[in-house]
């Protein structure tokens, strides 16, 4: 992490420039602007992806059924959340936060413009690129963010990065609306194109507002060696050639699925971070008590595996609501399906501030893990609410849209209350060195919940699941926020925070 003093500095030098957004300085102006673009071709894109892979060729989709198509939604979220890990570590080691968000914004785009070209082989590389290129952006975005905050000033980073977050909703909350419209009512891809003319606006506004950053993340910290590269590049490759090799013989037999690309991504999820935390762990340069705060970060990091598990539904298996079980004519007007994912981000935008100002108001009294039982409460009443809304649609009925609004809305109140603490949490119990790693590190509990989630529709059949499969759903949900109560104490504890 940046030295305190460098902190100082630069915090001083911003705060001679006139604050802008919300009174702060221009450094969190610009880093908010350029998120909030790449938040805007991010949820534009997911808006319509399950929709775009699910809807019959002759339409312009890729003519997967439900379940593939759900599938397809999970294995590619969680990509992005697995591309932080090696993202967070070129940046740590190698390029320095500052060039790791830059290059990471310029792949994006590059995916974004491949997904605007209409064949299936341009759609499916442009996934790649976009993921590779979210998990370089994401985590060193949040590197820059904190590494202006002093380590020991929690209750501000939470309220910093609460702020911060509403960046995503702002865009999210249009996103939808623009490239819904334009993908569902006009063509699919042009709905991409939108999501890549929002990218690049994205990349102007970082350019334009770096001189800002000062030395924060201007260089890695603990630049890696030239023995350690070579050995990281030479793993990599092994790696990726064998993944590659085991694909293409598998297309060759005619035996390659989506399910088994899932269980892949599913497997790495699982492994790579219990080997990420082992690593951290057994490096003798970090301190015994960044250990023992590692190893209680692990409860929290399970418990966001579960959030994400469900919050991954409000792509695929609400949208599949939304489009074969809802009522979607309002006033004469028949509103695409992907509009409905707007709820969140409007709950978000709406509670994001009042959750900042209450982490700032009851400062040390309560801890991460009651902040997480909140949000984790929440996606488990929306779980509930749905439920009820499986059992209302029951015999092919469509039903009312504010059951929708009203899951969408409970979900948007749940990543207010989790997600900006998350972030928060992992910057803050990161040893000196390795806040990027950690930091993505925390988006491979997002990566696991992602598979694990893709996998709903298919155990479904890609039917309208059953008012049973959203009852266990939400009992995990609550189950996990009363674990994390009753354990609170020991784990604030534990972790200092």
């Amino acid at each position: 992490m940046t030295s305190p003093t460098a902190v100082r500095t630069t915090v001083e030098a911003s705060e001679s420039v006139p604050p802008d957004l919300l009174r702060r300085p221009r450094w969190f102006v610009a880093l908010f602007v350029t998120d909030m673009w790449e938040r805007f071709s991010f949820y534009g894109m997911m808006a319509i992806l399950f929709l775009f892979a699910s809807a019959p060729t002759a339409h312009g989709g890729l003519g997967l059924t439900n379940a593939d198509a759900g599938m397809l939604f999970g294995v590619y979220t969680a990509a992005i959340f697995l591309a932080s890990l090696p993202g967070g570590w070129l940046g740590d080691r190698v390029f320095g936060s500052q060039r790791a968000a830059l290059y990471g914004a310029l792949v994006i785009v590059a995916g974004h413009l491949l997904m605007a070209t209409p064949t299936k082989v341009t759609v499916f590389v442009g996934l790649l690129f976009i993921a590779v290129g979210t998990g370089l952006l994401k985590p060193n975005m949040a590197s820059l963010l904190s590494g202006f905050y002093p380590r020991d000033a929690t209750a501000e980073r939470d309220a910093g990065f609460a702020v911060f977050y509403t960046s995503i909703q702002v865009s999210a909350l249009v996103a939808p609306l623009v490239v819904g419209s334009l993908g569902e009512g006009v063509n699919w891809h042009l709905g991409f194109a939108v999501a890549a003319v929002g990218m690049g606006f994205g990349v102007w506004q970082y350019v334009r507002g770096s001189a800002s950053f000062g030395e924060v993340g201007r260089r890695p910290e603990q630049p890696a060696t030239e023995a350690e590269r070579r050995r990281v590049l030479r793993v990599s490759g092994f790696s990726l050639a064998v993944v590659a090799a085991a694909c293409i013989a598998d297309g060759v037999a005619g035996t390659f699925t989506i399910r088994q690309v899932l269980l892949l991504v599913t497997v790495l999820s699982l492994v790579v971070p219990l080997w990420c935390f082992r690593t951290l762990l057994r490096k003798p340069q970090i301190a015994p008590a960044d250990r023992a705060r590692l190893r209680t970060y692990g409860w929290l990091f399970a418990a966001s595996a579960v959030f994400w598990s469900l919050y991954v539904q409000g792509g695929s298996l609400l949208t599949q609501f939304a489009r074969d079980s809802t009522d979607r004519a309002v006033l004469g007007v028949r509103l695409p399906a992907s509009w409905f994912q707007s709820a969140t981000p409007l709950a978000i935008l709406l509670l994001a501030p009042t959750f900042a100002w209450l982490w700032v108001r009851f400062g040390q009294r309560i801890g991460a893990a009651v902040k997480f039982a909140v949000g984790i409460t929440a996606m488990g009443a929306a779980m509930l609410l749905m439920a009820l809304a499986t059992e209302a649609a029951h015999g092919g009925a469509r039903v009312s849209p504010f059951w929708l609004v009203g899951t969408y809305l409970l979900m948007g109140a749940g990543e207010a209350a989790l997600a900006p603490v998350g972030m928060s949490v992992a910057a803050a119990v990161a040893p000196t060195g390795y806040l990027s790693q950690l930091v993505g590190v925390s988006w491979l509990a997002a990566a696991l919940g992602a598979s694990v989630g893709g996998g709903v529709l298919k155990s479904a059949g890609g039917r309208t699941p059953t008012p049973g499969l959203f009852l266990v759903l939400g009992a995990a949900a609550l189950a996990t926020g009363l674990g994390l109560l009753l354990a609170a104490r020991p784990l604030r504890r534990r972790l200092g925070l």
